[in-house]
């Protein structure tokens, strides 16, 4: 499985941005879990928001308040991550992430994922 995350930019504080994440080498609703991550400067990368693809279910960071959405569609093999009132305390390289299996516990360590895109840069500005 190859995952092509794309979607990041330059933006000002309380704008919006989607990132997407295209799966290639097999159809997403095969797999467990898709998720998104977050590296900013000097900080551990950390759990954004997963969808569980076979049943649309979607999980998200208590820190993203109401402000992510994640949603998939199976047609373009696609999840996206839709990302509203961004504040530069979102700035940072954000990665998506799948695994096989939806995992049993706790699905927002970085550890358990098997597969990984390779990131694009969000930097909001104040």
């Amino acid at each position: 499985v190859q995952l092509q995350a794309s979607g990041g930019g330059l933006v000002q504080a309380g704008d919006s941005l989607r990132l997407s994440c295209v799966a290639s080498g097999r159809t997403i609703s095969t797999l467990g879990i898709m998720s998104w991550f977050r590296q900013a400067p000097g900080k551990e990368r950390e759990f954004v928001g997963g969808i569980r693809v076979p049943l649309n279910r979607p999980y998200h960071s208590d820190f993203v308040q109401g402000r992510f959405i994640i949603s998939r569609d199976n047609a373009k093999n696609t999840v996206y991550l839709q990302m509203n009132s961004l504040t530069p305390e979102d700035t940072g390289v954000y990665f998506c992430a799948a695994r096989n299996a939806f995992p049993i516990g706790t699905y927002n360590r970085a550890e358990i994922y098997t597969y990984w895109g390779q990131g694009t840069l969000v930097t909001v500005s104040s």
